[in-house]
Protein backbone atom coordinates (compact mmCIF):
# COMPACT_ATOMS: atom_id res chain seq x y z
CA UNK A 1 0.00 0.00 0.00
CA UNK A 2 1.25 3.49 -0.86
CA UNK A 3 2.27 5.57 2.13
CA UNK A 4 1.60 9.28 1.99
CA UNK A 5 1.83 12.32 4.27
CA UNK A 6 -1.96 12.51 4.75
CA UNK A 7 -2.22 9.03 6.25
CA UNK A 8 -3.57 10.17 9.62
CA UNK A 9 -5.66 13.05 8.28
CA UNK A 10 -9.41 12.39 8.33
CA UNK A 11 -10.85 15.86 8.84
CA UNK A 12 -9.42 19.37 9.05
CA UNK A 13 -11.03 22.76 9.40
CA UNK A 14 -9.10 24.19 6.44
CA UNK A 15 -6.80 22.64 3.83
CA UNK A 16 -4.24 25.46 3.53
CA UNK A 17 -2.58 25.07 6.94
CA UNK A 18 -2.31 21.30 6.44
CA UNK A 19 -0.55 21.69 3.12
CA UNK A 20 1.85 24.21 4.68
CA UNK A 21 2.55 21.84 7.58
CA UNK A 22 3.12 18.74 5.48
CA UNK A 23 5.18 20.14 2.62
CA UNK A 24 5.54 22.75 -0.11
CA UNK A 25 2.96 23.60 -2.74
CA UNK A 26 4.82 23.85 -6.04
CA UNK A 27 1.85 24.28 -8.37
CA UNK A 28 -1.76 25.44 -8.13
CA UNK A 29 -4.59 24.68 -10.55
CA UNK A 30 -7.32 27.18 -9.75
CA UNK A 31 -8.96 27.82 -13.12
CA UNK A 32 -10.70 24.48 -13.62
CA UNK A 33 -14.22 24.63 -15.02
CA UNK A 34 -15.17 21.76 -12.71
CA UNK A 35 -15.17 24.08 -9.71
CA UNK A 36 -12.32 22.13 -8.14
CA UNK A 37 -8.95 23.53 -7.05
CA UNK A 38 -5.89 21.30 -7.10
CA UNK A 39 -2.33 21.51 -5.84
CA UNK A 40 0.98 19.88 -6.54
CA UNK A 41 2.51 19.16 -3.13
CA UNK A 42 6.10 18.15 -2.39
CA UNK A 43 6.12 16.27 0.92
CA UNK A 44 8.47 13.68 2.41
CA UNK A 45 10.54 13.66 -0.75
CA UNK A 46 7.59 12.78 -3.00
CA UNK A 47 5.12 14.73 -5.10
CA UNK A 48 1.36 14.47 -4.69
CA UNK A 49 -1.69 15.79 -6.53
CA UNK A 50 -4.22 17.18 -4.04
CA UNK A 51 -7.70 17.97 -5.36
CA UNK A 52 -10.43 19.73 -3.43
CA UNK A 53 -13.76 21.49 -3.80
CA UNK A 54 -16.16 23.37 -1.58
CA UNK A 55 -18.95 23.75 -4.17
CA UNK A 56 -21.97 21.45 -4.25
CA UNK A 57 -21.19 20.36 -7.81
CA UNK A 58 -17.52 19.78 -7.09
CA UNK A 59 -18.11 17.85 -3.86
CA UNK A 60 -20.62 15.61 -5.62
CA UNK A 61 -18.08 14.89 -8.34
CA UNK A 62 -15.33 14.09 -5.82
CA UNK A 63 -17.65 11.74 -3.93
CA UNK A 64 -18.28 9.87 -7.16
CA UNK A 65 -14.51 9.65 -7.63
CA UNK A 66 -14.11 8.02 -4.23
CA UNK A 67 -16.78 5.45 -5.10
CA UNK A 68 -15.18 4.79 -8.48
CA UNK A 69 -11.67 4.25 -7.13
CA UNK A 70 -12.95 1.94 -4.41
CA UNK A 71 -14.13 -0.45 -7.12
CA UNK A 72 -11.89 0.18 -10.12
CA UNK A 73 -8.15 -0.34 -10.24
CA UNK A 74 -5.90 -0.61 -13.28
CA UNK A 75 -2.22 0.16 -14.02
CA UNK A 76 -3.29 2.85 -16.52
CA UNK A 77 -5.61 4.64 -14.07
CA UNK A 78 -3.98 7.12 -11.67
CA UNK A 79 -4.99 5.72 -8.26
CA UNK A 80 -6.64 7.49 -5.37
CA UNK A 81 -4.51 6.97 -2.25
CA UNK A 82 -6.52 8.93 0.32
CA UNK A 83 -9.51 11.19 0.90
CA UNK A 84 -10.61 13.36 3.82
CA UNK A 85 -13.05 16.14 4.61
CA UNK A 86 -12.55 19.80 5.44
CA UNK A 87 -14.87 22.26 7.13
CA UNK A 88 -16.46 23.10 3.80
CA UNK A 89 -15.52 20.35 1.35
CA UNK A 90 -13.78 17.15 0.35
CA UNK A 91 -10.13 16.44 -0.55
CA UNK A 92 -8.66 13.68 -2.71
CA UNK A 93 -4.98 12.72 -2.78
CA UNK A 94 -3.37 11.09 -5.83
CA UNK A 95 0.27 10.41 -6.62
CA UNK A 96 1.78 13.06 -8.88
CA UNK A 97 2.38 11.63 -12.34
CA UNK A 98 5.08 12.73 -14.76
CA UNK A 99 3.73 13.72 -18.15
CA UNK A 100 1.18 16.05 -19.71
CA UNK A 101 -2.58 16.09 -20.07
CA UNK A 102 -3.34 15.93 -23.80
CA UNK A 103 -5.83 18.78 -23.50
CA UNK A 104 -6.09 21.23 -20.60
CA UNK A 105 -8.97 23.71 -20.90
CA UNK A 106 -9.39 26.31 -18.17
CA UNK A 107 -11.92 29.02 -17.37
CA UNK A 108 -9.88 31.55 -19.35
CA UNK A 109 -8.56 29.36 -22.19
CA UNK A 110 -10.08 26.97 -24.71
CA UNK A 111 -8.79 25.30 -27.84
CA UNK A 112 -5.18 24.63 -28.73
CA UNK A 113 -5.34 20.92 -29.58
CA UNK A 114 -3.86 21.46 -33.04
CA UNK A 115 -1.39 24.19 -32.05
CA UNK A 116 2.20 23.23 -32.92
CA UNK A 117 3.95 22.04 -29.80
CA UNK A 118 0.74 21.32 -27.90
CA UNK A 119 0.58 17.99 -26.05
CA UNK A 120 -2.06 16.67 -28.46
CA UNK A 121 -0.09 17.68 -31.56
CA UNK A 122 3.05 16.07 -30.14
CA UNK A 123 1.15 12.92 -29.28
CA UNK A 124 -0.32 12.65 -32.77
CA UNK A 125 3.18 12.98 -34.23
CA UNK A 126 4.41 9.92 -32.33
CA UNK A 127 5.26 6.76 -34.29
CA UNK A 128 2.20 4.59 -34.86
CA UNK A 129 3.51 1.81 -32.62
CA UNK A 130 3.59 4.17 -29.63
CA UNK A 131 0.12 5.50 -30.36
CA UNK A 132 -1.27 1.98 -30.61
CA UNK A 133 0.33 1.13 -27.26
CA UNK A 134 -1.29 4.20 -25.71
CA UNK A 135 -4.68 3.34 -27.20
CA UNK A 136 -4.37 -0.20 -25.88
CA UNK A 137 -3.87 1.22 -22.38
CA UNK A 138 -7.01 3.34 -22.82
CA UNK A 139 -9.06 0.33 -23.93
CA UNK A 140 -7.61 -2.03 -21.33
CA UNK A 141 -8.44 0.40 -18.53
CA UNK A 142 -12.05 0.48 -19.70
CA UNK A 143 -12.25 -3.29 -19.61
CA UNK A 144 -11.67 -2.86 -15.87
CA UNK A 145 -14.30 -0.10 -15.79
CA UNK A 146 -16.78 -2.40 -17.52
CA UNK A 147 -15.99 -5.34 -15.25
CA UNK A 148 -16.68 -3.19 -12.17
CA UNK A 149 -20.09 -2.18 -13.52
CA UNK A 150 -19.25 1.46 -14.25
CA UNK A 151 -19.87 3.57 -17.34
CA UNK A 152 -17.73 6.39 -18.66
CA UNK A 153 -19.00 9.95 -18.19
CA UNK A 154 -16.97 12.99 -19.26
CA UNK A 155 -14.28 10.90 -20.96
CA UNK A 156 -12.24 13.13 -23.25
CA UNK A 157 -8.63 14.05 -23.96
CA UNK A 158 -8.51 16.10 -20.76
CA UNK A 159 -8.56 12.77 -18.89
CA UNK A 160 -5.64 11.38 -20.89
CA UNK A 161 -2.19 11.87 -19.41
CA UNK A 162 0.81 11.01 -21.57
CA UNK A 163 4.42 10.68 -20.46
CA UNK A 164 6.51 11.56 -23.53
CA UNK A 165 9.70 10.25 -21.92
CA UNK A 166 8.36 6.88 -20.81
CA UNK A 167 5.81 6.68 -23.65
CA UNK A 168 3.02 5.78 -21.27
CA UNK A 169 -0.67 6.67 -21.29
CA UNK A 170 -2.47 7.15 -17.98
CA UNK A 171 -6.06 8.17 -17.22
CA UNK A 172 -6.93 10.77 -14.62
CA UNK A 173 -9.89 12.93 -13.55
CA UNK A 174 -12.45 10.13 -13.89
CA UNK A 175 -14.63 11.80 -11.27
CA UNK A 176 -17.85 11.66 -13.29
CA UNK A 177 -17.77 7.91 -13.97
CA UNK A 178 -20.84 6.24 -12.47
CA UNK A 179 -22.29 2.83 -11.74
CA UNK A 180 -24.48 1.86 -14.68
CA UNK A 181 -26.73 1.61 -16.37
CA UNK A 182 -28.63 4.68 -15.19
CA UNK A 183 -31.32 7.00 -16.47
CA UNK A 184 -30.28 10.57 -17.31
CA UNK A 185 -32.24 12.89 -15.03
CA UNK A 186 -30.82 16.14 -16.45
CA UNK A 187 -30.90 17.79 -19.86
CA UNK A 188 -27.37 16.53 -20.60
CA UNK A 189 -24.35 14.93 -19.00
CA UNK A 190 -21.09 16.81 -18.44
CA UNK A 191 -18.46 16.33 -21.10
CA UNK A 192 -16.90 17.38 -24.38
CA UNK A 193 -19.35 17.26 -27.28
CA UNK A 194 -16.57 15.80 -29.43
CA UNK A 195 -16.76 12.59 -27.41
CA UNK A 196 -20.39 12.41 -26.29
CA UNK A 197 -23.04 10.01 -27.57
CA UNK A 198 -26.43 11.35 -28.72
CA UNK A 199 -28.24 9.88 -25.71
CA UNK A 200 -26.13 11.99 -23.35
CA UNK A 201 -28.21 14.99 -24.41
CA UNK A 202 -31.63 13.39 -23.84
CA UNK A 203 -33.37 13.59 -20.47
CA UNK A 204 -34.75 10.15 -19.61
CA UNK A 205 -32.26 8.29 -21.86
CA UNK A 206 -30.55 5.14 -20.61
CA UNK A 207 -26.80 5.57 -20.19
CA UNK A 208 -25.06 2.21 -20.30
CA UNK A 209 -21.95 0.46 -21.55
CA UNK A 210 -22.86 1.25 -25.17
CA UNK A 211 -22.45 4.91 -24.25
CA UNK A 212 -18.93 4.08 -23.08
CA UNK A 213 -18.31 2.27 -26.36
CA UNK A 214 -19.27 5.46 -28.24
CA UNK A 215 -16.85 7.61 -26.20
CA UNK A 216 -14.03 5.12 -26.74
CA UNK A 217 -14.77 5.03 -30.44
CA UNK A 218 -14.48 8.80 -30.60
CA UNK A 219 -11.22 8.65 -28.66
CA UNK A 220 -9.81 6.13 -31.13
CA UNK A 221 -10.89 8.31 -34.04
CA UNK A 222 -9.44 11.53 -32.63
CA UNK A 223 -6.16 10.14 -31.28
CA UNK A 224 -5.27 8.12 -34.38
CA UNK A 225 -5.61 11.13 -36.65
CA UNK A 226 -2.76 13.43 -37.61
CA UNK A 227 -4.91 16.55 -37.30
CA UNK A 228 -7.93 18.01 -35.57
CA UNK A 229 -10.31 17.98 -38.55
CA UNK A 230 -10.54 14.16 -38.83
CA UNK A 231 -9.13 14.18 -42.34
CA UNK A 232 -5.75 12.50 -41.74
CA UNK A 233 -6.56 9.02 -40.48
CA UNK A 234 -3.41 7.05 -39.64
CA UNK A 235 -5.05 3.71 -38.92
CA UNK A 236 -6.22 0.94 -41.21
CA UNK A 237 -9.46 0.91 -43.18
CA UNK A 238 -10.64 -1.98 -40.99
CA UNK A 239 -9.98 0.06 -37.85
CA UNK A 240 -12.00 2.94 -39.27
CA UNK A 241 -14.90 0.54 -39.81
CA UNK A 242 -14.64 -0.48 -36.14
CA UNK A 243 -14.78 3.18 -35.15
CA UNK A 244 -17.84 3.63 -37.34
CA UNK A 245 -19.67 0.80 -35.58
CA UNK A 246 -18.64 2.02 -32.13
CA UNK A 247 -19.93 5.51 -32.86
CA UNK A 248 -23.24 4.61 -34.48
CA UNK A 249 -25.93 7.12 -33.51
CA UNK A 250 -28.28 4.31 -32.46
CA UNK A 251 -26.95 2.50 -29.35
CA UNK A 252 -28.26 -0.87 -30.55
CA UNK A 253 -26.01 -0.68 -33.62
CA UNK A 254 -22.84 -0.27 -31.57
CA UNK A 255 -20.70 -2.99 -30.09
CA UNK A 256 -22.61 -4.35 -27.07
CA UNK A 257 -19.63 -4.15 -24.72
CA UNK A 258 -16.15 -2.74 -24.31
CA UNK A 259 -14.85 -6.30 -24.57
CA UNK A 260 -16.39 -6.75 -28.03
CA UNK A 261 -15.04 -3.36 -29.14
CA UNK A 262 -11.55 -4.29 -27.97
CA UNK A 263 -11.66 -7.64 -29.75
CA UNK A 264 -12.79 -6.02 -33.00
CA UNK A 265 -10.19 -3.25 -32.70
CA UNK A 266 -7.32 -5.63 -32.13
CA UNK A 267 -8.42 -7.85 -35.02
CA UNK A 268 -8.53 -4.82 -37.33
CA UNK A 269 -5.04 -3.62 -36.45
CA UNK A 270 -2.04 -3.28 -38.78
CA UNK A 271 -0.98 -6.91 -38.29
CA UNK A 272 -4.23 -7.99 -39.93
CA UNK A 273 -4.51 -5.26 -42.56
Amino acid sequence: MTTHPFENVTHVASLGPVLDRLGTVFRTFDEQDSGCVSYGLLASGQRWFVKTSSTRKGISSLRRAVSFHQRVSHPAIVPLVHSFTTGDGLVLVHPWMSGEVLYHPTLSRRGGRAAPGSPMARFRAQPLARIHTALDSLLSAHLAVEEAGFVAVDLYDGCMFYDFDEHRMMLCDMDEYRAGPFVLEADRLPGSTRYMAPEEFVRGAVIDIRTTVFALGRALRLLLDAGDQERQWRGTAAQLEVVGTATSAAPERRFPSVQSLVEAWRSAGPRHA
